[in-house]
């Protein structure tokens, strides 16, 4: 028999796709309905931005909030001197102190896009695990905490049992992971009445560890609730793009790139991401996601649109809009394309193009540039790219250039003075 929760949060959850598993639906519901209910998402800080893959997530803490509940972002300013082994095929590089605090910062920013950290009962709390983590007594951890763990327990946990099964090395270091991230949760129930955590369903183990440990030291009820990990419709991870990474730091992706991003998705996608990263009806997501031919791609506008205001604002998302017409409609150059400044000392004598189309982002290797343009997949201001041996000297470059690899990636060039 289907469950048909009564809370708005979990109505939400299930009718926009968010939910994969919940560990006490049920439970869960009826919680949710009494009253505010405290949630934590964990975030390591192992770069300096977070990225469209964290994005799913955090609008589930935005609905959360929006629904009448507590969302905390837990920065892992502890865990992430240990690092995350789920699903890895080998041990993270770990960071220093310092790095790990500028990188909290630079994610911060992100979060208040989409949480108001405010005072009230659904005031956004930022928390960091180095809090309690950092001062942390061994022994008396491992006689206080460290007994509730089954090792025979952990080993059968998915994203540990593919690392073995693979013959990949896990290190003790990163074995600790789930229990310190359990303990995490231990914390926030009893500091801050922390009732749910969500993750990405990768997470599911580590979610579970921290509910028993929970229930075992302070005897108190709490909850668990997974996202899926998002594919993209052609099997691509979500939140990879043909440059890499598609940060939502503004600094890292410019607001243009990542509009474009959201442009580019496959017909197939455009209502489940309607639904999953907008605020619009989901009668009128399935409405748009529905369409064929044309009208697809105003519904794929409005999805770029309505994702980058969220992130960027409404001005940044027209003028993304305003400039892709300008280049793809009317073959302009659109002032607010990703721009790759040269110094003198930069062409010297002069810069090949195949140079020029690496350092502006079209490709990630010289090889990559190369077949590019055999493919007849580059262009140089809309005319197409065929020689890979083409140099071009400061004279050249006196006026910008558009560079374009295939028929919606741009950047232009231009050097100092």
């Amino acid at each position: 028999m289907t469950f048909h929760p009564k809370s708005e949060f979990l109505n939400v959850m299930v009718t926009r796709g968010f939910l994969a598993d919940c560990t006490d639906m049920q439970g869960l519901d009826a919680a949710l309905m009494k009253g505010t209910v405290p949630c934590y998402i964990g975030y390591d800080a192992t770069a300096a931005s977070l990225h469209v893959g964290h994005l799913l997530n955090i609008m589930m803490l935005r609905w959360l909030q929006k629904t009448g509940h507590k969302p905390i972002t837990l920065m892992g300013g502890g865990t992430t001197k240990v690092g995350d082994p789920s699903f890895r095929s080998d041990e993270r590089p770990l960071l220093g102190p310092e790095q790990i605090d500028a990188n909290i910062d630079g994610m911060s920013r992100v979060f208040a896009r989409y949480l108001d950290y405010g005072e009230g009962d659904t005031g956004a709390l930022m928390l960091n695990n180095a809090e309690w983590l950092d001062n942390l007594n061994y022994l008396e951890f491992l006689r206080d905490i460290g007994r509730h763990f089954s090792v025979n327990r952990m080993l059968s946990f998915e994203s540990v049992k593919s690392r073995l099964d693979r013959e990949q090395s896990l290190s003790f270091l990163e074995f600790n992971y789930m229990i310190l991230q359990a303990y995490d949760f231990l914390e926030l129930n009893r500091r801050y009445g922390c009732r749910l955590q969500m993750g990405g369903s990768d997470q599911w183990g580590n979610i579970v560890n921290g509910i028993d440990l929970t229930r075992r030291v302070l005897d108190n009820e709490i909850y668990g609730l997974t996202s899926p990990l998002l594919t993209t419709s052609d099997g691509r991870k979500m939140g990879k793009s043909a440059g890499g990474a598609v940060w939502l730091d503004s600094a890292m992706l410019s607001p243009y790139e990542f509009w474009q991003f959201w442009r580019n998705t496959t017909d197939a996608d455009v209502g489940r991401f309607l639904k999953l990263y907008t605020e619009l009806p989901v009668d009128e997501c399935d409405r748009l996601g529905a369409l064929e031919g044309a009208e697809i791609n105003g519904a794929k506008i409005l999805l770029a649109n309505e994702v980058t205001s969220l992130l960027h604002g409404r001005d940044a998302a027209e003028a993304a809009e305003a400039t892709a017409r300008e280049v793809f409609e009317k073959g302009g150059v659109g002032d607010d394309l990703p721009t790759l400044t040269l110094s003198a000392a930069d062409i010297g004598d002069g810069i090949s193009v195949v140079q020029l189309l690496v350092r502006s982002g079209l490709a990630k290797s010289g090889k990559d540039a190369k077949r590019l343009i055999a493919e007849n997949g580059a262009r140089m201001d809309d005319a197409p790219l065929t020689d890979a041996g083409l140099v071009l000297d400061a004279g050249a470059l006196a006026s910008p250039i558009k560079l374009s690899a295939g028929r919606k990636r741009h950047a232009m060039v231009t050097r100092e003075g």
